[in-house]
């Protein structure tokens, strides 16, 4: 539309523009007018570790704010955009502290507690439920009921008939408890066993791969039920020395030469193994381009924000698709699984193989 001569105000319209312009040059120019206190994590002196008392249970205390390691030999070449991120503080704690899980024809309870204070808790469990507790292993995490058969509220429990059979078949049930692939966790399964008569000792735990629908889905329902009992009785928890001293070597190591990392190693099954490695690249957030289960690899995009940023052509493209720059492995080696990772010739930007790999440590354990 014409503007009449004489109606635009010139000198509030270079004004506006002025100001707009010297908007402009601030907003890109701002950041540069902070001091930039990154560098300081490297170069920052290691203060004295923490004397406990000699009669503290040292079990019972950890880092309330974890500070990643830096490697001397990586601390000269670090700069601004190279600082490790710091630990998430939410990596231990589930988003909910009960966690019903199933892999490969497997179900368990996953709780975000040690074993030793969920035992004492299971032992309330049994004898809260008319369950009972016949043998007991601390060290081996397994528990055993009396025979169900002679309890009306176990037989509902355990889902046997109300009306008890001269020759029906004498039924236990077996809880086994394990410290969690993830630190500071605990992994419950349950299974309802079927025995010759009063069992004179400890039956030896014998998982089964594949269970019939219905005993998947009874264990389900009991590991639900331990679950709810555990829920309401955080605020009582005691702890366990016996059960402290369950067998608990880590079944995730990182495997390093000359103080750089080359692999993982895990102690779990294919099928597990695979599970917690794609757990680990989600929760990590790098992304998976493509990935083969039975070959066992994935193919993953491992660049650094930097990297991925376009700067200001981000707002006139569409979402960058992921690109292949790095490979995941995992091989079988006698009972264990081994992860590598390498790093794809094309691709020259700054994170290698084995930064690779201390990332997904960091989330698989």
């Amino acid at each position: 539309m014409p503007v009449l001569q004489g109606t635009r105000s010139t000198p509030l319209f270079c004004f506006l523009a002025l100001a707009s312009g010297l908007l402009l040059v601030t907003t890109l120019s701002g950041c540069s007018l902070i001091e930039d206190r990154s560098e300081r994590y490297v170069s920052a002196e290691e203060g004295k570790p923490l004397e406990l008392p000699a009669s503290a249970e040292k079990s019972r205390f950890s880092q309330v704010m974890p500070i990643r390691d830096v490697a001397v030999a990586d601390a000269g070449k670090m700069y601004s955009s190279d600082i490790p991120s710091p630990p998430d503080m939410t990596s231990e704690i589930l988003e909910e502290n009960y966690v019903i899980e199933e892999l490969d024809g497997r179900v368990w309870l996953l709780v975000n507690d040690v074993p030793g204070r969920i035992w004492p808790a299971a032992n309330a469990y049994m004898a809260d439920r008319g369950l009972g507790v016949d043998y007991e292993s601390p060290q081996l995490g397994l528990l055993q009921s009396e025979l169900l058969n002679f309890s009306m509220r176990a037989r509902q429990l355990a889902e046997l008939p109300d009306q008890a059979g001269v020759d029906e078949p004498r039924v236990v049930l077996q809880m086994r408890m394990a410290p969690g692939v993830r630190r500071k966790t605990t992994e419950i399964q349950i299974r309802k066993l079927t025995v010759d008569g009063q069992p004179e000792e400890l039956v030896p735990w014998s998982g089964v791969s594949n269970p019939y629908p219905d005993a998947l889905e009874l264990q389900k329902r009991l590991l639900t039920d331990l679950g709810d009992f555990l829920k309401a009785r955080e605020e009582n928890k005691s702890f366990s020395r016996a059960a402290s001293g369950m067998v608990s070597d880590p079944l995730v190591n990182l495997v390093s030469e000359d103080d750089q990392a080359v692999a993982i190693r895990m102690s779990l099954d294919y099928g597990r193994s695979w599970a917690e490695v794609r757990r680990a690249l989600n929760e990590a957030n790098i992304a998976v381009v493509d990935l083969n289960r039975s070959e066992g690899w994935f193919y993953v995009d491992f660049r650094t924000e930097d990297e991925r940023d376009s700067g200001w052509f981000d707002w006139f493209s569409d979402e960058e698709k992921p690109e292949h720059t790095h490979t995941v492995t995992l091989t079988e080696r006698e009972s264990d699984i081994v992860i590598t990772t390498e790093r794809l010739a094309s691709y020259d930007g700054e994170h290698t193989g084995p930064d690779l790999l201390a990332q997904l440590f960091d989330y698989l354990y």
